[in-house]
């Protein structure tokens, strides 16, 4: 039977507290908010604290109501793809953070402008704003959804305001102190997300079964437990091996080549430190999706066995049920949760994207222009904005589905660039790699919606990545002519 039904005003009480919660931590951790803690804490990290924070930044809001949602269309095969990030874990910590403790870097794309010149350096900037603002939009809008959905629409609000109060209340706790608030914030974040998701997994579990055991057990037995995918062969999105090595490049993309993962890496105290961080956060990630992964299958059972309507949209599922069946307390938990993994994720981003413009596209002196890079910080949220508003009202697949076939887009070509750059000592015209690095997507594209007529009925997944990012490198090698010096590219 259904819990009673949690009052708007509830929610948006708790929603209150846990805001004014996050502005405390603010105000003890900010300090004097200097230019060096705002982008890379000044390099007082503690690596536990951040590797326990990167789990709820690298899950986010997409992870917590997405997944579990996915779960219908494509029962467990997304943990294909979470084995395949334990190797690209392993690669950015062995490879991509060796270079850039090594070079020093407060933004990594300082490595493309040493490496190349001035036009890889704006190229992959500018390729990372597009893509974390995308993501960062993704992450956001699966939350402003929610609290539209079942809080403010309540009171009359339009969707648009829903979306302007989640990024001011991000805006004004880190405003100040930057990712030397968010290293902290982060840890406590993570800590409501998981709290709430093992809360729904044992209301779920004894729902069912009787007892955690009986209940989990059921979940691992059910239909929408299948994990491994190899009947279809290479014409299957699903396949085993597509998805393994499209964990792979997702992770060193989306990770390793990302400002704002490897801004949290890089304010720890030195590389041993950020390597210990990266492998203990890679075995509690992988940990935390396969419950996020039972939790879909115990959430659709669910509906099954109490006969709940399932929502047009997938990524309403886990919210309807704990909002609507779930006990007071818990429900209010998943509410905690729920905002734990939106603000865990997108004030990072923000951050990241703040610095990278700053430092990058500006290259403004870090320690000066704390008042520019204060508007950079508002600008960026206004674009966030924007871009969340408009999924409402254009997106209709998946969430998780959406944001990674995005990112195969919008990071290939950070993969050409820093493949090139370390596995060549050819040095390409440099005029023509902002051409490059727009073609090589459009092209990607044109073969994941055609190729399947030319090559056979093959279907193009998130490999696609792969392609986009070895368009760009074929493009580089075409168009370089002379070989840099071997002190060039130490």
């Amino acid at each position: 039977m259904p819990a009673m039904r949690i009052e708007p005003m509830t929610l948006a009480l708790v929603a209150g507290l846990y805001f004014a919660f996050l502005l405390l931590i603010a105000r003890l951790t900010a300090g004097r908010g200097s230019q060096q803690d705002f982008f890379i804490g000044s390099r007082q990290s503690p690596w536990p604290v951040v590797a326990i924070g990167m789990i709820g930044a690298s899950l986010s809001g997409v992870t917590f109501i997405s997944i579990p949602g996915w779960v219908g269309n494509s029962q467990f095969a997304y943990f294909q793809m979470v084995l395949g990030y334990i190797l690209g874990y392993v690669i950015v910590a062995q490879v991509l953070l060796p270079l850039y403790y090594r070079g020093g870097y407060t933004t990594i794309y300082t490595y493309l402008k040493e490496r190349y010149d001035w036009h890889a350096h704006k190229t992959g900037a500018a390729f990372f704003l597009l893509s974390r603002l995308i993501g960062c939009a993704f992450r956001l809008y699966l939350v402003a959804l929610v609290l539209h959905t079942f809080m403010l629409s309540h009171f009359g609000l339009p969707f648009w305001s829903t979306a302007l109060l989640a990024i001011v209340m991000i805006w004004l706790y880190t405003v100040k102190g930057g990712i030397k608030t968010i290293v902290w914030s982060d840890l406590l974040q993570t800590a409501f997300m998981l709290i709430a998701a093992l809360g729904a997994l044992w209301f779920l579990a004894t729902a069912l079964g009787g007892s955690l055991s009986g209940g989990i057990a059921q979940m691992a037995n059910s239909s929408y437990s299948q994990v491994f995918f190899f009947t279809d062969g290479w014409t299957d999105p699903q396949n085993f091996w597509k998805q393994f090595l499209s964990g792979i490049l997702i992770v060193i993309v989306m990770t390793g080549l990302d400002q704002d993962m490897m801004q949290k890496n890089l304010s720890c105290k030195n590389l041993r430190a950020s390597q210990k961080n990266m492998y203990v956060f890679v075995l509690i990630l992988v940990a935390v999706n396969f419950v996020f992964l039972l939790l879909g299958a115990g959430l659709y059972l669910y509906a099954d066995a109490f006969a709940v309507t399932l929502p047009e949209k997938a990524d309403l599922l886990f919210p309807t049920i704990a909002l609507e069946h779930f006990p007071v307390g818990l429900a209010l938990l998943f509410v905690l949760g729920l905002l734990a993994s939106a603000y865990s994720s997108a004030d990072s981003a923000l951050t990241s994207l703040t610095t990278s413009f700053y430092l990058d596209i500006l290259e403004r002196d870090e320690h000066h222009h704390r008042r520019q890079r204060q508007w950079i910080h508002v600008g960026m949220s206004l674009l966030v904005l924007g871009l969340v508003v408009a999924f409402y009202y254009l997106m209709a697949t998946n969430a998780i589905d959406a944001l990674l076939k995005a990112a195969s887009y919008t990071y290939g070509p950070l993969l050409g660039l820093f493949a090139f750059g370390l596995t060549s000592q050819r040095q390409p015209n440099g005029r023509l790699i902002p051409v490059i690095a727009i073609a090589a997507p459009v092209l990607s594209w044109l073969l994941a919606n055609h190729g399947s007529d030319w090559l056979g009925g093959y279907q193009f997944g998130y490999e696609i990545l792969l392609i986009n990012g070895g368009l760009v490198y074929l493009g580089l090698w075409l168009v370089s002519r002379r070989r840099l010096e071997t002190d060039q590219l130490s």
